[in-house]
């Protein structure tokens, strides 16, 4: 599929939910590890932080990367990432602040502008650009790399705009969430996905606030903090760390308590494949030969 499809089904619904029931969690998960991510720069010389490295692919699957990014020096973003390729994966950006212009190889265009997404299938192939369009002023945000299964990753590439306004959000006592992806409190997320029933979760946290969200037991998850700091099972998770949640058996969802000063954080889950990871830059497939391919095709101009 080509093009921008629209988001005319959530124009017509209301996407804030006041108070819904509040389902329990009774066993909520531990705390397995606790994450500082790696300084890097990306694209044309752009800083960010590398929180989900390719050493942790298998153990968080079907995630493949998580970048934070975020800055008031221009000289940190100013160069953006110009044209590159990308096959066999989804792309899922998360503006918290500043602008960033997309342009891609299937005619796709858009602006990403604070607390919209764009989310990418690159599936067979395509290049594209994501340059800053401003000058001065902060740039902050995320942006998260997601498998595709098996048999989707030479799917045609699909593209979508989600205006800050038109991502669902909900709120709760003390908390404001915003549903990316996957479904919380009974309210649908933006974007949802059969193969890896994706959940994403911007969390708003006033201080001291509670916040639970059923979990498949099987299912990978992470939380990223991004302002202030999160009660997690008693474990402290401060600023700029990312916790990944042990998956026991009969655990049953996740449950945290936010700081004396509040706190943000992302919750990021899925359901794994359990399909090998062949990558190489970025391409992601299944077997080297996949890649070896992707590389000629990429070449010889055929990869979109």
């Amino acid at each position: 599929m080509h093009g921008r499809p629209t988001a005319a089904t959530l124009a017509d619904m209301d996407t804030t939910t006041a108070l819904p029931t509040l389902p329990t969690v009774q066993h909520p998960r531990s705390v397995e590890r606790l994450v500082q991510g790696q300084a890097t720069s990306d694209g044309a010389g752009v800083k960010l932080t590398r929180v989900l490295t390719q050493n942790l692919q298998r153990r968080l699957d079907p995630f493949l990367m998580l970048d934070a990014f975020g800055t008031d020096n221009p000289g940190d973003y100013i160069g953006g990432f110009p044209d590159h390729p990308h096959r066999g994966f989804e792309t899922v950006t998360y503006m918290l602040q500043g602008r960033m212009r997309h342009r891609d190889s299937a005619g796709n265009e858009g602006l990403l502008v604070p607390g919209s997404v764009q989310w990418m299938t690159a599936g067979r192939g395509v290049i594209h650009s994501e340059m800053p369009e401003q000058q001065d002023g902060a740039m902050e945000g995320f942006q998260l790399w997601l498998n595709l299964p098996a048999r989707d990753k030479m799917r045609d590439p699909w593209y979508r705009d989600i205006a800050s306004e038109d991502v669902p959000e909900l709120q709760l006592p003390g908390a404001l969430v915003r549903v990316i992806a996957g479904h919380s409190h009974g309210v649908d997320g933006a974007v949802q996905r059969e193969g890896t029933l994706p959940l994403y979760l911007d969390l708003h946290l006033e201080p001291g606030a509670h916040f639970a969200q059923p979990l498949p037991a099987t299912h990978n998850a992470l939380v990223y903090v991004y302002r202030g700091s999160i009660a997690l099972a008693g474990t402290d998770v401060r600023r700029q760390r990312m916790a990944i949640l042990a998956n026991a058996p009969g655990s049953d969802g996740i449950a945290m308590q936010a700081g004396s000063e509040g706190a943000r954080a992302i919750l990021i889950a899925g359901q794994p494949l359990n399909e090998p990871i062949a990558q190489y830059g970025p391409f992601v497939m299944n077997t080297n030969e996949q890649i070896f391919q992707a590389v000629e095709d990429f070449r010889a101009g055929r990869l979109a």
